[in-house]
């Protein structure tokens, strides 16, 4: 065994970790590695908690789930996760009511995280997001505390209701009066994710941990070997497609400079966004996986529409753009642009689902919340909010049920109990959050 072999074990604790020229980068569980550290129990793997947001409501008369188990049967728009159901939980009834009777869109969706009271007018104030609060507490043990994306860029100005567009537009919020940035360009997320800067924004993070790849590649046995070039061939093709974005990105800058004009108030493709919106969504998707099996950060939001979206799905056959759309939203065409969202969840929890993980996966050991800002777009109906969690949280939440809320009266089936209920799980106890000071029943 090589000295720096030798080192290289002696780091090891519960994961093996890759470092290289400004990035360090924990790698998949090993079975090889397991004498090395403490690999026993379900709390030898770090929880993780992820926020999937679609705008504007869905089809309702093509979202339902009935049952539980092998019996579990999901309606047209939630049948991406067919493969998945016995790892889900499609909730039903839960809302925010401080979000009900103030107003359309913004007033419905600025407190979707943090169940708070949200304020007209030109100051904007709101609350800490419930991603944001577990961020914080969590968020020391990883390079990021969270990471906070989105497909679409956010609105300025004022709806007219008086609440301003920045409620429509930001998912996660840091403090009351000041909403966490998206992040919409995938190369940038890429960068911050692996610390890229100046020159090393054109290197390869596996050239810069390869040494220490081929000496972890000579000690672990020949699955996790396997293993170990599967994961790495996987982050290359995904460095590869955030490249090809990142010249896109460049190319846009020199158009904004030359325009004299700020990159964001162009359209797309011509501001440096993929064109083809499902590219994009995938990227994004791939991005919280690697964060999550590297051990890059443990909380993400993904912004996929936001709210008044502006998307157009031509790969959809939809003519109109997202929000117009939801305006007939019982429509064929509205009905596949749910399900287009949804099938991002599906997409996501897929990957993590083939990320072994001691006895379990990644999915195992997370939670990914779907959910939209309202039930019915044509009547603007948040008195129910649809809403889907994929994964069991190091098997603190039982799945492969329909869990239902609806008649059991609105102090029960607040959407800030499910959050009170979450973050215990995730090791963050509060007395109360939002307006809810008890948790879910029936989790």
């Amino acid at each position: 065994m090589t000295d720096r072999t030798s080192r290289f074990l002696d780091g090891i604790s519960r994961r093996a970790v890759l470092r290289g020229a400004g990035v360090t980068m924990a790698l998949p569980w090993l079975e090889s590695l397991k004498a090395f550290g403490d690999t026993t129990g379900s709390d030898a793997y770090p929880k993780r908690f992820a926020v999937l947001f679609m705008g504007n409501g869905v089809n309702e008369d093509h979202w339902d789930a009935q049952g539980s188990g092998a019996d579990m049967k999901l309606s047209k728009t939630l049948e991406p996760l067919e493969p998945l159901k016995h790892k889900i939980n499609v909730i039903h009834g839960l809302f925010h009511k401080r979000a009900v009777g103030h107003g359309i869109h913004p007033a419905q969706t600025g407190c979707l995280l943090s169940g708070a009271e949200i304020q007209k007018g030109a100051i904007i104030h709101a609350g800490v997001t419930v991603d944001q609060v577990i961020a914080n507490k969590i968020g020391q043990e990883t390079p990021q505390s969270s990471i906070v994306l989105a497909c679409e860029q956010p609105m300025t100005g004022y709806h007219e209701t008086n609440y301003s567009m920045a409620y429509s537009s930001h998912l996660s919020w840091q403090t009351a009066d000041s909403p966490v940035p998206n992040e919409v360009y995938p190369s940038l997320a890429w960068d911050n994710l692996f610390e890229n800067r100046g020159s090393l924004r054109n290197m390869s993070i596996l050239d810069r941990v390869k040494e220490d790849a081929e000496s972890l590649g000579r000690v672990v046995g020949s699955n996790d070997k396997v293993k170990l070039d599967e994961y790495m061939t996987s982050l290359r093709e995904v460095e590869k497609r955030v490249d090809r974005m990142r010249t896109n990105k460049d190319k846009a800058d020199d158009l904004a400079k030359q325009r004299n004009k700020p990159v964001f108030a162009m359209d797309r493709p011509a501001n440096g966004l993929p064109e083809d919106f499902r590219e994009h969504t995938r990227l994004m998707c791939d991005m919280i996986a690697i964060a999550f099996q590297t051990d890059k950060t443990r909380v993400a939001t993904l912004l996929l529409a936001r709210d008044l979206s502006a998307l157009y799905y031509p790969f959809l056959e939809v003519r109109e753009g997202h929000h117009s759309a939801s305006h007939n939203n019982a429509s064929d065409g509205y009905e596949r642009i749910a399900r287009f969202h949804l099938s991002q969840l599906a997409y996501l929890a897929g990957k993590l689902d083939s990320m072994p993980e001691g006895e379990g996966t990644v999915l195992d050991h997370s939670c990914l919340m779907w959910m939209s800002n309202m039930w019915i777009g044509r009547k603007h109906d948040n008195t129910r909010l649809p809403l889907v969690l994929a994964g069991g949280l190091g098997g603190t939440i039982q799945t492969g049920r329909t869990l239902n809320y609806l008649d059991a009266g609105d102090e029960n089936r607040k959407m800030s109990s499910l959050y009170l209920s979450l973050m215990d799980r995730m090791g963050v106890k509060m007395d109360q959050f939002g307006d809810s000071n008890t948790r879910l029943q029936g989790l």
